[in-house]
């Protein structure tokens, strides 16, 4: 009848290792001496019950069974409830690993940018003041010049023999002169006929002048040192004064010329540094100061024109160039955090702030101008705090985490308890 209430072999074999798992896994989470000495029991009496699978047959072996059991999951519990104790935070989960960054104070502008137009710094079309053929011509295209160099000579084959006239008659009526004013000093001719001989001179090298300047207008020179363009013309052509020869531009220094918006006119004032950018010359930034403000704003736009100067000693930057220019204002000292920072609570603007033994605390923050990468704080923050960066999303106020970086301490490492 004990048989029948057992079961088959099959089955009394089936028990005895359904107790002793269940006994073995309650005993798995510890690794106290105890705990191990029972597995090694369990382990054993499983052996033997399947061994003297006779024994089983008999009430008193069941009973003797499911008191063990009881006894090794009491044990158990004793055990787990004391590990519990002596390591309140062995039920909960590891601190988080988070970043940081100090809070700095560094020099920040507000940045305004703008495209502006490259103007040389003195340019002329040239022509010629008469009308004549063209006999001879002293330039190439795209040549540097210097001022007073003779570009262009016209015909000047009648000015030639005028020149050579007056030349004679002013040499002519200056002997004259002379004459006359020794034999005034010997009282041998009157006065009268000295001061007829001095006009007759006077005359005479005013004719001489204006002959020079006639055979000048019939020379072309550089107006300044500068760049020369294309040719237009050549020798033989006839040049009326409307005739463009080429063009002269004095690229040493640039002139740019760009808007800004009005709001910043007050801001803005002669002797402020620029910056500016091309595309021809993308790794290159040219610096120039603010020379001119325009006197009016720009009704439609409502912009101010500013005209800078930017040194050009190697001539790489051409008049009608685009120059995108950079202009900094309102340059202070200013407290900075990095924009990864800073989070957004139900409308607050926070940042999470690293306190001793790693504690993290919740602060809001008044936030100013921004740029790339950072962010002014003007209130909340003072310079040499700590501030979280990332691992933000799974922080919460008064929260121990561990730092990237440092070296844990048992502060950092330990376990975070779970909270209802």
């Amino acid at each position: 009848m004990f048989h029948r209430a057992i079961g088959t072999p099959r089955r009394e074999k089936s028990f005895s290792i359904a107790i002793g798992i269940a006994s073995a896994g309650l005993l798995h989470q510890n690794s106290t001496p105890l705990a191990q000495c029972l597995q090694f029991f369990i382990r054993h009496a499983i052996i033997w019950s399947l061994n003297l699978r006779v024994l089983f047959r008999h009430p008193i072996a069941i009973v003797f069974g499911l008191g063990i059991a009881a006894l090794v999951y009491l044990v158990v519990a004793k055990l787990q409830s004391s590990s519990a104790a002596g390591n309140p935070a062995s039920s909960g989960r590891q601190a988080p690993m988070v970043v940081v960054e100090s809070v700095v104070t560094q020099s920040i502008a507000d940045q305004v940018e703008s495209i502006g137009t490259a103007i040389a710094n003195e340019s002329v079309n040239l022509t010629a003041k008469v009308s004549d053929t063209i006999s001879k011509v002293h330039f190439e295209d795209g040549q540097f010049t210097q001022q007073g160099d003779i570009l262009l000579e016209l015909t000047n084959s009648s000015e030639a023999s005028r020149l050579a006239e007056a030349q004679a008659s002013a040499n002519e009526a200056k002997r004259q002169y002379e004459r006359l004013k020794n034999l005034v000093a010997s009282n041998l001719v009157a006065t009268t006929d000295l001061d007829q001989a001095r006009a007759n001179m006077e005359t005479s090298k005013a004719r001489l002048n204006g002959v020079i300047v006639a055979m000048n207008e019939r020379l072309v020179r550089a107006p300044f040192d500068g760049l020369l363009g294309f040719r237009s013309v050549s020798e033989g052509s006839l040049l009326s004064p409307n005739t463009a020869i080429t063009t002269l531009d004095d690229i040493s220094l640039i002139k740019l010329d760009f808007t800004i918006p009005e709001v910043y006119l007050a801001d803005v004032a002669v002797g402020q540094t620029i910056e500016a950018k091309s595309i021809v010359y993308p790794d290159r930034v040219f610096n120039g100061v603010i020379r001119v403000i325009g006197s009016r704003i720009d009704p439609v736009t409502r912009s101010v024109s500013i005209r800078a100067h930017i040194p050009n000693p190697d001539a790489i930057l051409r008049p009608g160039m685009l120059l995108t220019v950079s202009l900094q204002l309102n340059e202070t000292q200013a407290t900075l955090v990095p924009e990864l920072a800073v989070t957004v609570t139900e409308g607050e603007q926070t940042v999470f702030i690293l306190g001793p033994l790693n504690v993290v605390q919740q602060t809001e923050v008044v936030l100013g101008r921004r740029r790339p990468g950072q962010v002014e704080v003007l209130s909340g923050l003072s310079p040499g705090q700590r501030v979280v960066t990332e691992g933000i999303a799974q922080l919460r106020s008064g929260q121990t985490v561990r730092v990237m970086g440092e070296i844990e301490s048992p502060a950092a490492t330990t376990l975070e308890l779970d909270t209802p």
